[in-house]
């Protein structure tokens, strides 16, 4: 699995959501809410390419970024990755801790019981 910084990823999230996506256009889309440099964010698009996150295509003078991995993937296998680490692979524990803190919504609970009677479906 690729493993990525905290700014990688948001780099990455950036080109997820339209593409391909030129340097400019990953800049612009961070603009609102970072304030990182354009060499900044620069640096971070090439090492997403090394690191075989993204690949680019030249034109011209633009290079065009491509994701080398789908999001839903990534989250995936960082979600996955999370879990293991921290609760020995186990979910319960994770959505236990969420309850009892209260910060599950009456929505949060409703997706639950939603997958968790989908995967009973489909265990039969």
């Amino acid at each position: 699995m690729i493993e990525l910084s905290k700014a990688e990823f948001e780099v990455l999230d950036a080109v997820w959501l339209d593409y391909p996506a030129t340097a400019s256009q990953v800049i612009e889309r961070l603009s609102d809410d970072k304030e990182w440099h354009e060499k900044t964010i620069k640096t971070l698009l090439s090492r997403l390419v090394k690191k075989g996150a993204l690949s680019f295509e030249k034109q011209g003078r633009l290079y065009n970024y491509t994701p080398c991995i789908a999001r839903e993937e990534y989250t995936l296998k960082e979600s996955q990755s999370f879990v293991e680490r921290f609760f020995n692979g186990r979910i319960a524990p994770l959505v236990s801790g969420f309850a009892k803190s209260e910060q599950l919504s009456q929505n949060d609970i409703d997706e639950l019981k939603k997958v968790i009677n989908d995967w009973e479906k489909q265990q039969k």
